[in-house]
This record gives structure tokens, sequence and C-alpha cells, in this order.
């Protein structure tokens, strides 16, 4: 951990040569967004090369208590995370953090650019997306492989899963501050596929290929019924917003 005056930060080891300051400045230049919601995602260039900077949401004045003592930052644990991960998502960077008043204002996380095609959103939504049977075989695979690694991704959502087409195709999990590493159990491998939010269908597919490399239980029958609670969860809530908004 390097630190100046006001910011702390870390660069992967091919990367020492770059300016924190010109990381954070091209950052807020660039109006390359690829998510602009509560966290900010853009791709940004230097020396010709692009890169991936998550912005994450200035905390409130608790949260940056905690972040600044007791908790490491979301782009302090999404660098970390990627390390552990390795293949399994793009290559990380490094992170930044900024401080105010001696405590966390705001933090990036950098990441190579990974050029995908789509993610898995795509072929979960679309009907005659081509060659969906084969992605979601493939995907099966990559869940398989990353589960053996005793990794959760506790956001496992259709956004957060990147696929490139190739000769194959090659999937990265991104989104990666909100991990644990363990092994998984029959029920934490059903809950994993829940929030794909997948048609019956599609989802069997999945799990039929995910099932051929699974020998230590049933999968298939309970991952259909925790998919199934997640939405009628998600549904209960959405009307009881939409109540409470009348």
């Amino acid at each position: 951990m390097l630190q100046l005056n006001s910011s702390k930060y870390i660069l992967n080891n091919n990367y020492k040569t770059f300016k924190i300051s010109a990381i954070k400045n091209i950052f807020e230049e660039s109006n390359m967004f690829l998510h602009n919601e509560r966290n900010k995602i853009k791709k940004i260039s230097i020396n010709s090369v692009d890169f991936v900077v998550k912005s994450f949401k200035i905390p409130n004045t608790l949260n940056r208590i905690i972040y600044t003592f007791f908790k490491d930052s979301k782009a302090k644990k999404s660098y970390n995370n990627s390390l552990r991960l390795g293949d399994f998502c793009p290559q990380p960077v490094g992170y930044l953090e900024f401080y105010k008043s001696k405590l966390l204002e705001k933090s990036f996380y950098i990441s190579e650019n990974f050029e995908f095609d789509f993610t898995i959103r795509e072929p979960l939504l679309e009907v005659d997306f081509p060659e969906k049977r084969e992605i979601f075989r493939e995907f099966a695979k990559f869940c398989f492989k990353l589960h053996k690694q005793n990794i959760i991704h506790l956001d496992f959502s259709p956004g957060n899963i990147l696929i490139k087409k190739g000769e194959t195709f090659e999937f990265k999990i991104v989104d990666v501050n909100r991990m644990r590493f363990q092994k998984l159990s029959l029920n934490q491998r059903a809950l994993s596929f829940a929030k794909l939010w997948a048609k019956e269908e599609d989802l069997k597919i999945i799990l039929n290929e995910y099932q051929k490399f699974y020998k230590d239980g049933d999968l298939i029958e309970l991952a259909l019924i925790e998919s199934q609670k997640h939405k009628n969860r998600v549904n209960f809530k959405k009307k009881i917003k939409q109540r409470l908004k009348k």
C-alpha cells in the first residue's frame, strides 16, 4: 500500500509507472460510461491501452468511518478478490482511495478491459438468441469450475456475467467486491443460480449440464425451487413499494 497525503493506492507491478492523479483525472473527464447509476463505471485509455474504472459512491458519514478504520473499502475488496479469482474475472490493475478530513471519500477500482460481446442477460431474455443452448451449456461448465474453486459470487446476476465469443465462449465475472471463498454446500450451489432470473426451460438446460459434473447431490429440483422463491420475493417487494406509492 502506497500513501500520499490524502490518498492510498496499490497498482499491479505491470502498471507502477501510472500516476494516480492521472487515472482520477482521466476518469472524471471521460464520457465512456459503461454504467451510470449509484456507482459509475467508465472505460478510459492510458498510453493507448483501455482500462475499466469503477468509481464507488461516496459513503455516508458512518460508512466513511467504518471504511477508514474498520473495514476494507469496496475498491480494495474488489482488487483483493480479483487477485484470488484469477482468470475468472478481468485482470486487476489496482485501486485508489481518496480521503477528506482523514476519512475515506472516493474509491476507484481499475481492471484491464475485457472486450466482451454480450452478457448472459441477452440469451436469457431473447428467445431466438444465436447458439443459445450452447451458451447455456458452456455457462454451466463455467459455473461448475467457479464452484469447484470454492468461489461464491454474492451478486451473480446476469449483468455481472460477461461473454466473449471466439472458438468457444469465454466467461468473466465482474462486480466482485461481494464474494465468499469457501466450500459450497448443495444448497449454496442451488442458491447461486437464483439471481439469474432465468425462465424455467432455460435454467433446466444450465442445471442439467451442471449436474453432469456434480455428483454429490440432486441439484436441479432444488435450484428450480430457489429460483422461483427469489422471483416471488422480488415481485412481492415490488408490489409493496407500488402500494406504498399510492
